[in-house]
């Protein structure tokens, strides 16, 4: 079991590309991976786009993750890198407009 928070400073939060983005990395490892808004929960499936959408995370909140399995550490992780790389948005945003 692997746990960890993150802060959100993704401009729209945790919205559709973003969602997409997080629930899509958490299908590519084996175990079993749940995020939160709050410690205590209630925890939703990573893997699942429309439970993630529907937590509507919001810029500035705290996700937490948390996930049980074999590679459990590393999905965590890489979750975790995701949100702290403003879900690989503001790159490819500079890109495009710059």
């Amino acid at each position: 079991m692997a746990d960890a928070k993150v802060l959100i400073t993704h401009d729209v939060g945790l919205h559709a590309r973003p969602s997409v983005k997080l629930t899509k990395l958490a299908k590519g490892f084996s175990s079993a991976v749940s995020l939160s808004l709050a410690e205590a929960g209630p925890w939703v499936d990573a893997k699942s786009i429309v439970k993630v959408m529907a937590t509507k995370a919001p810029k500035g909140a705290t996700l937490y993750f948390r996930a049980e399995g074999d590679d459990a550490g590393d999905a965590v992780a890489a979750l975790v890198g995701l949100v702290e790389r403003d879900f690989d948005e503001g790159e490819a945003h500079a890109q495009r407009h710059g």
